[in-house]
This record gives C-alpha cells, sequence and structure tokens, in this order.
C-alpha cells in the first residue's frame, strides 16, 4: 500500500516544544484536540451511552467535568449535556492535556538528501510517524520542526527500537517508483545486531511463519498461521558471551528479525520483548513457551511493571487492563499513520472495525486526591492557551486538574534502556545504495 505524504505546518509544530534532560529528548505538555466524525454504528445513541462502552480510558466522572470545563465539543458547540443523542456526520473535539514518553536525545543524523529523497540514521527508541503517544517525539516531526523538512513521504518503517537507515521520498512519484522495487523484491535490506551466546558460523536461512500476538504492546511469535517469512544470518564476530550477525531479510512482517532470532535461540541481547524470562526459561526458543498468548501478554507487561519500564515498550498503565491477543492498541511501531483515539488518544485510530470498539482500553483510574464529581461547577477549569484547543506548551508548567498524567509519578527511563542492539546499516535499490556507519555495539572487540 503505497503511503501518501504526511503533511504538517507550522500551526501543528508550534503546539509544544523540546527540552533535553539526562540524555533524554523531551516533550513540554501540550493541550491537544482529538476530532472525529460520528460513527454509524453511534447514530441514535447518547453522548454518554458512547463514553461509557466504547471510550474507556477514562471514567464517566471524567467526560462529565471535561463538559463542563468546555472541552468537549459537538459540531464546535461546547457540550453542556451528555444524554445529547448523536446525529449522523456530528463532529466532535475533546481537548486533552498531552504527554509524552521520552526519546534519546541523539540527533538524527541526515546521511543523503537531493532533490527526491531525504535518507537519515534514526536514532533507538524513536517512532517514524505520529501513533499512539507519540507526535512531537517523532521523526517526522524532529525534521520537520528542526530541519526544515515536510511533506515527506514515507517509504518503508523502521521498528521505534531499531536504529539505522530510514528513507523518505520528497515526491508521491518518487515514492510509487520506489514502492515498486519494494513489491518485485528488488530492494535489499542488511541489518547488524548482537545476539547472545555463540551464534552459528555457518549462515542460517529462519523460514518460520509469524504471527501477530497483540497490537498493543507489539509482540509477535512464531506460528504456523502466521505469515510467511524468510530471514537469513551470518555471523560477524563473536566475544565469548555475544555474537554479531549480519540480518539479511527476504520479506519485510513485523519484528521479523526479532522474532526469527529468538526461535534460534539467539535473542538481542537487550530486546525488551523478545528477551525476557515472560517467554519462559528458554526465552522463546524452537517456539517452546508453554502458555495461551494472554498469559504470555500478561506476564510480559508484569515483568516491565516491577522493573518500572512500562514506556520502554511505549504505553502506559492507562493501555493495559484489558489486554487480549489481537487487541488493536499501540506499541509505538504501529503501522497506522492515524493520529491517537480521537477521543482519548491512547491508541491507533484502526478505521472504524466494529470487532476493535475501544473495549481493549482500560479505564484509568483517578488519583483518590480529586473526586471530579464534586469539582466546583464554577471552577475555572479552562485552558491556558486560545480557544481552538491548541494552546500548545503555554499551559505546561501548571498541573492540569483534569489530567491524570500531572498527578502520576513516572521513572524516566535511562538512555540505555531505549537503546536496543538492532541496526539497519544498508539499503540498496536498483539505482542507490545508502549506507550507515556500524554502530560502537557492532564492533568485534565490543563489551557489555
Amino acid at each position: 500500500k503505497l503511503n501518501t505524504g504526511v503533511s504538517f505546518g507550522a500551526e501543528h509544530f508550534a503546539e509544544t516544544s523540546y527540552y533535553f534532560e539526562g540524555g533524554l529528548r523531551k516533550v513540554r505538555p501540550y493541550y491537544f484536540d482529538f476530532r472525529t466524525y460520528c460513527k454509524g454504528r453511534w447514530v441514535g445513541r447518547s453522548l454518554l451511552h458512547v463514553f461509557g462502552t466504547e471510550f474507556r480510558a477514562q471514567p464517566l466522572a471524567y467526560y462529565r467535568a471535561a463538559a463542563r470545563a468546555g472541552r468537549l465539543r459537538l459540531n464546535e458547540e461546547p457540550v453542556r449535556d451528555l444524554d445529547i443523542v448523536l446525529k449522523n456526520n456530528d463532529f466532535l473535539r475533546n481537548t486533552v492535556h498531552r504527554h509524552e514518553p521520552p526519546v534519546t536525545a541523539q540527533p538524527i543524523r541526515i546521511l543523503a538528501e537531493d532533490e527526491e529523497v531525504v535518507v537519515v540514521d534514526k536514532p533507538s527508541s524513536l517512532p517514524v510517524h505520529p501513533c499512539g503517544r507519540f507526535r512531537h517525539n517523532t521523526v517526522i516531526f524532529i525534521l520537520g520542526k528542526e530541519h526544515g523538512l515536510r511533506e515527506l513521504h514515507t517509504l518503508h518503517r523502521l521498528d521505534r527500537m531499531t536504529s539505522g537507515v530510514l528513507m523518505f521520498a520528497k515526491s508521491a512519484a518518487v515514492s510509487k517508483r520506489i514502492d515498486e522495487q519494494v513489491r518485485q523484491r528488488q530492494l535489499e535490506k542488511e541489518y547488524v545486531c548482537r545476539v547472545v551466546g555463540e551464534f552459528p558460523e555457518h549462515e542460517v536461512l529462519c523460514e518460520e511463519p509469524i504471527l501477530v500476538v497483540s497490537y498493543k504492546v507489539g509482540v509477535c511469535r512464531v506460528d504456523p498461521k502466521g505469515k510467511p517469512c524468510q530471514t537469513l544470518f551470518q555471523r560477524l564476530s563473536y566475544n565469548g558471551s555475544s555474537s554479531v550477525v549480519r540480518c539479511l531479510p527476504r520479506t519485510g512482517r513485523t519484528h521479523q528479525i526479532r522474532v526469527h532470532l529468538q526461535f534460534l535461540g539467539h535473542p538481542i541481547v537487550n530486546d525488551p520483548i523478545y528477551n525476557m524470562e515472560a517467554w519462559g526459561p528458554h526465552r522463546g526458543k524452537g517456539g517452546n513457551i508453554g502458555k495461551t498468548d494472554e498469559e504470555l501478554l500478561k506476564d510480559l507487561v508484569e515483568e516491565h511493571r516491577s522493573k518500572q519500564s512500562l514506556e520502554v515498550l511505549g504505553i502506559g498503565e492507562e493501555d493495559l487492563n484489558p489486554i487480549e491477543s489481537k487487541d488493536c492498541g499501540n506499541s509505538g511501531d504501529c503501522t497506522k499513520s492515524a493520529e491517537a483515539d480521537p477521543i482519548n488518544g491512547s491508541s491507533c485510530l484502526a478505521e472504524d472495525k466494529k470487532d476493535l470498539e475501544r473495549k481493549d482500553i482500560a479505564a484509568c483510574p483517578l488519583n483518590s486526591d480529586i473526586n471530579l464529581e464534586m469539582l466546583d461547577k464554577d471552577k475555572e477549569l479552562s485552558l491556558c492557551g486560545n480557544q481552538d484547543g491548541q494552546a500548545g506548551e503555554k499551559g505546561w508548567e501548571e498541573k492540569d486538574p483534569l489530567c491524570v498524567e500531572c498527578r502520576t509519578s513516572r521513572r524516566d527511563p535511562s538512555p540505555k534502556e531505549l537503546v536496543m542492539f538492532l541496526h539497519a546499516l544498508r539499503y540498496k535499490g536498483t539505482d542507490f545504495e545508502y549506507c550507515s556507519s556500524m554502530p560502537e555495539w557492532a564492533m568485534e572487540n565490543w563489551e557489555e
């Protein structure tokens, strides 16, 4: 599927700004409008009913308080009564105080640029485009805000935790031409990684099919019911405890390299998903997990929760309960470039499929020190900014009275936690070849 150009302008970039702290790039909290038209299945139902059944990231008390504060608008008129019945083509806007997870402070290095393409060296931890909880902390926004590169067309995607060569086209015509090479399997991709143990010296071809277990957490596994894929591996070096491996994927499935390496018994050294205890004593080698998908997801989340490292997965507590296999959530690796949930922003917008009715979005318990139902109805809860709800960074220094994140203390990830040892080293087409330098952790004599 050909990706259209992602167009963001000055008004989007001005919503907030960055600051740097402890080796991390952070986004100042900002007010943001999530917008959506009335879905067909909502027609004839009240707003209260829709919020209570489909948008459960917040309790109903939150929506009542948001309405009193003027943050819910229907057809650009403030919603005063949540019992109002929705009609076809109604336009709903919800203004929220938005917080984004931090990413690495490492800069995006431009490898090549001409009239047709922009090629960058993407740091680990950065999503390519806005999705889930990420907007400004994405490659697209950083390139637009700091390098003046706008209306770029994504030619391929790298997982959020994968670093390396990332290409963008500057026009639809260039995008179509390179996309044709991708579909004709004329694009060669070469990755390098550091894996656990002594990888075999001979070439290893893995052709195990891969199945998506959870979109929300971003977990896949080998399964006969999965999609066919193929990866060729070649060991480059071994330092006595870990190996550097060249990876040549011949298909492009989600997490393909990482899942195949786990299946072979050599997961990436610091993979925050596929090298975890939740997969069992053998870490998923040979596809032997010994538990259901639901048990696996629960154990994986609990392991990260115990380490206070949920942010490394690109999710927060509000995204978690319940988590089911085949859910429609977002780990920051989402292939959809749509903005987050149009009401709450807590997961990707999944094109109105009834089986994805936001029922996997958790109710987000508010702290007990505030009772939204008892907030003084005359108390000023307006936004710290302009009237269309996009106040930008003007309100970032103050805590928002309705914002759960403002009352939640989170441990920042360390810069080390935001690096995974998987790097896109080279992309080659029929008329181009782009390479990045070998990362430090891939050097032969490197040690932890």
